[in-house]
């Protein structure tokens, strides 16, 4: 088995372990914020790598050919794509709306502020 043909494999456990290594080990939630987008892009990586097919055209009927790729994988990371942006955004709304009532965006220090109050 050669390195390069599991290539596709590595890079999603590579962005995978990444994203899950910031998103656990940073108390800043920005950080945190671009840990959990990068542990999606691995994903969405992952499920398009997976519906490649080899040889295969775009699903319109044409005379002489017999494989065709199956369009729903691609469609639904669309979709996957479009509500990872929504939820990026509604977070970094979140995290502005933390940092004007705390006046940071660790949290440590939010919880430290919250135990003395």
């Amino acid at each position: 088995m050669n390195f390069f043909e599991l290539f596709n494999y590595w890079v999603v456990m590579l962005l995978m372990m990444s994203g899950l290594y910031i998103l656990i080990a940073h108390g800043n939630f920005v950080k945190k914020i671009i840990g959990l987008s990068i542990f999606q892009t691995s994903l969405y990586i992952f499920y398009i790598s997976m519906a490649k097919v080899t040889g295969a055209i775009a699903p319109i009927i044409q005379q002489g050919v017999e494989l065709y790729s199956n369009p729903l994988p691609h469609v639904l990371i669309l979709t996957a794509i479009v509500v990872g942006i929504s939820t990026t955004a509604l977070a970094l709304a979140l995290v502005i709306r933390i940092k004007q009532a705390y006046g940071t965006i660790e949290e440590d220090e939010i919880q430290a502020m919250d135990e003395e109050s």
